[in-house]
């Protein structure tokens, strides 16, 4: 892995460390535009990043109290069953599409970023019906997004638990890293068989991300929050509003955008762009059918 690779890494380890999220919305698109990686891929392979990585700082965030055990549990079937779910879905779109939602998400979650909120107080786990309802409904949305677009879903699951279950935020954290661990393995599991897996490379990136985590969850006592995220929120908007421009033609049509063939036959041999270019000139039907590989 070049020194790019990572540093890039330690800093998706220190992400998800600090705010319990943002692992797999920076990991997707340092996968494909800074490092080259085929987008299904990618999206699949940050999947794996994320959940070992958060796990790690799950671990960590319970053995000071900062997990919400119960909260945690109740979100996490349905949101790995969206996931599944998503993942299998992720058949019928372009590799294009996927990064176009991606950049959407992206911008949800500045959005959410940057609305400053009080921190409640501890009312422990989730207790009203009302709650327990809506907690599982947004696991199983949270999921499905997770499988398509390979997000985690750390920046939607922490304003969830935050303002509708009542866990103050530095328990938001540590619960929607749980949550998190476990939602990305399920989506990668939902994966395999489907896309190429470069598993070293994976392997080594983790490794990586997991200093980082370690780094990020010590940092988060220290480290002002709020400014934190309202940094990182206009970091998300920029690299949303990258990504759609790059990906305009599955919006508008846009005739001055390359067509997926003609981009990836201007593209020298081993550019991001031919890469991602190649996944749109497939055949429109899904095709799935390379082996994974080591």
């Amino acid at each position: 892995m070049t020194t790019l690779g990572l540093v890039l890494a330690l800093l998706v380890g220190v992400s998800l460390g600090l705010l319990g999220g943002g692992g797999s919305i920076l990991t997707v698109p340092i996968f494909v535009y800074a490092l080259g990686i085929e987008a299904k891929s990618a999206i699949a392979m940050s999947l794996a990043v994320v959940s070992v990585t958060a796990l790690v700082g799950a671990v960590t965030h319970w053995r000071v109290g900062n997990v919400a055990l119960r909260t945690a549990f109740l979100f996490a079937p349905f949101a790995m069953a969206g996931t599944f779910a998503g993942a299998r879905m992720s058949a019928f779109f372009s590799g294009a599409g996927q990064l176009t939602l991606f950049a959407f998400v992206m911008l949800a979650a500045a959005g959410f970023m940057l609305h400053g909120r009080p921190d409640p107080p501890d009312e422990g786990d989730v207790a009203s019906p009302f709650r327990l309802a809506f907690v599982a409904l947004l696991g199983l949305v949270v999921g499905v997004l997770t499988g398509l677009v390979g997000v985690g879903g750390g920046f939607l699951i922490v304003p969830a638990l935050v303002l509708l279950a009542r866990v103050p935020m530095k328990r938001a954290v540590g619960t929607s890293l749980l949550v998190i661990a476990l939602n990305a393995g399920s989506g990668f599991w939902g994966y395999l068989g489907l896309v190429d897996v470069l598993w070293s490379f994976m392997a080594g990136f983790a490794a990586v991300a997991i200093v980082g985590i370690l780094i990020g969850t010590r940092l988060v006592r220290h480290v002002p929050a709020l400014a934190l995220r309202k940094a990182f929120a206009v970091f998300l908007i920029g690299m949303g509003l990258l990504i759609l421009y790059q990906n305009r033609a599955v919006l508008f049509g846009d005739p001055g955008a390359d067509s997926p063939g003609a981009a990836e036959a201007r593209a020298p041999a081993g550019d991001p762009a031919r890469e991602v270019a190649a996944i749109g000139a497939t055949d429109a039907r899904p095709r799935f059918d390379r082996p994974v590989s080591g």
